[in-house]
């Protein structure tokens, strides 16, 4: 199924709203309850948040903001439901990292641990810990070699504790990693793209199983070259890569920049920014991998009218009925942008757009994640708009 097709123009201009920040349309009334908790200032605040949020047991909402604070590097910040704000940390942009990307996660004490872009040592990103009262350790700093550089994306934990990653460039072939850093910080490369068929460029964070296999996407690469869903599995003599899809542009998509999310049956979900229906025109699709005969079957389930990169950006959130729930950054009325629900309803799914961005006030280009608080309400970010221009932080109440 197709819904509101955008211009071809979406692609370009895209490129302009992250130059200038311009508001694209005035707002018009929307049935579902929404509202801007934070506009980011782009100042002490931060500005311009690119994943969405980790929701705390209290409620509290924790979250990086890739440029802002106090060394314009980017912050990590705490946000109470109503949106009052506590920056915990400003990165420096020198050895403790610089303008993250990535959602964060906790530990089992409450500390936080994420990625940088920039910064390290080596200017070629970090892996960090932070505690709640703001004191910052980097785990590792990238070299920007074959070790990797450039993480993008959201740590995952294992059961022993240890942490699980990419890097969208670097590796031994230059085309990113899947790597794993131990408590101590020493850190193992699982898998360099870049090699052939393999994919490339993740940038979506991977899963882990309980038996230590790693799950994931590459937004380039494969056999068309548009991406691929990939496993690695331990063995003896390093760990196995198996492609258990390689995107062609077409019905099936392309060029993913989500990663997977697994329901309580081990189905596993994601999403692509382009292709679809509409094939190499096509607005991207969600995908289901089907357990099946001890596989995983691929299928299509929705599909996103306009041109190339309307898709989802980030992954997914399923809830215990499984309704799906994402953003995207270049869809809707006025090309700035969806919130969106995807029920099933026997052998098909039910689109429901929750909010469409103007652009303006409201926000402009989600590339957030959402999360749930108890009450079964919605947040997420945007990375441009707002009343300065750098974003926001909304709740939706669907």
């Amino acid at each position: 199924m197709k819904h509101k097709s955008i211009s071809a123009a979406c692609k370009y201009t895209v490129f302009f709203a992250i130059l200038f920040a311009t508001p694209l349309a005035t707002p018009r009334a929307q049935a579902q309850t929404f509202s801007v908790i934070h506009s980011f200032t782009g100042g002490a605040d931060g500005g311009n948040p690119v994943d969405g949020f980790l929701i705390g047991p209290e409620g509290n909402l924790y979250g990086t903001a890739s440029t802002g604070g106090s060394d314009g590097a980017g912050v990590v910040f705490k946000l109470t439901e109503a949106g009052v704000e506590k920056v915990l940390y400003n990165f420096t942009g020198g050895a403790d990292g610089g303008n993250p990307n990535s959602r964060l996660i906790f530990d089992a004490a409450g500390n936080l641990y994420g990625t940088t872009f920039g910064g390290g040592a080596n200017s070629a990103g970090t892996v960090f810990k932070l505690t709640q009262a703001g004191e910052e350790t980097v785990l590792y700093s990238f070299k920007g070699g074959t070790d990797g550089a450039n993480p993008i994306a959201k740590l995952t934990f294992d059961a022993a504790g240890n942490l699980y990653g990419t890097t969208s460039a670097g590796g031994a072939y230059g085309g990113g990693t899947v790597f794993k850093v131990s408590k101590t910080g020493a850190e193992t490369v699982l898998h360099s793209f870049g090699n052939g068929t393999d994919g490339s460029d993740p940038v979506a964070g991977v899963m882990v199983t309980k038996k230590d296999e790693v799950f994931g996407t590459t937004s380039t690469g494969g056999t068309s070259g548009y991406g691929t869903i990939f496993a690695l599995t331990p063995s003896k003599s390093g760990w196995k890569e198996t492609i258990l899809h390689s995107f062609a542009l077409q019905s099936d998509g392309g060029t993913p920049y989500a990663g997977l999310v697994a329901d309580q049956s081990g189905n596993l979900y994601g999403t692509t920014t382009a292709g679809g229906e509409g094939g190499e025109n096509g607005g991207g699709t969600i995908f289901k991998l089907a357990l099946s005969g001890g596989g995983l079957t691929f299928g299509v389930l929705d599909g996103l009218a306009g041109y190339g990169i309307s898709g989802t950006y980030r992954n997914v959130l399923l809830d215990a009925s499984g309704n799906i729930y994402a953003t995207t950054h270049c869809d809707g009325s006025y090309s700035a942008g969806t919130v969106y629900e995807l029920s099933p309803s026997g052998s098909t799914w039910n689109y429901n757009p929750l909010y469409e961005f103007t652009g303006g006030t409201d926000g402009l280009y989600s590339f957030s994640n959402l999360v749930f608080d108890k009450q079964g309400n919605l947040y997420g970010t945007t990375k441009y708009g707002g009343a300065d221009g750098y974003g926001v932080a909304f709740k939706i109440i669907p």
